[in-house]
């Protein structure tokens, strides 16, 4: 489920779907870093992950985040960079609200 919700918002193998969430959220992103995309931002994530069908063996499912998983390492990670909260519109909430069909993911 969590990997066709982000095949869904655009994030596929054959690149970011013209015309989806994944590609406005490109857009945006590239807009606040005054025109590039981050390795490791929200969507070079969402791609990397859409591209390979890796949601959910990451750790990010329909159901939340897996015990002791690549997500988990990736939020508490996020967590402490961020004095202790996750932030909105972050690469871990991004991914996950993706994941679970939020964001335009179904």
């Amino acid at each position: 489920m969590a990997d066709r919700n982000v095949r869904n918002a655009g994030f596929t193998s054959s690149g970011i779907s013209r015309g989806s969430l994944a590609s406005s959220m490109m857009s945006q992103e590239a807009r606040a870093s005054q025109g590039g995309v981050h390795s490791g931002g929200p969507t070079a994530t969402l791609q990397e992950m859409g591209a390979k069908g890796s949601t959910h063996s990451s750790g990010f499912t329909s159901s939340g985040i897996s015990s002791g998983s690549r997500a988990s390492q990736m939020m508490s990670q996020e967590a402490r960079s961020h004095g202790g909260g996750i932030p909105r519109g972050g690469t871990t909430s991004s991914v996950q609200s993706i994941s679970m069909g939020g964001k335009g993911g179904r």
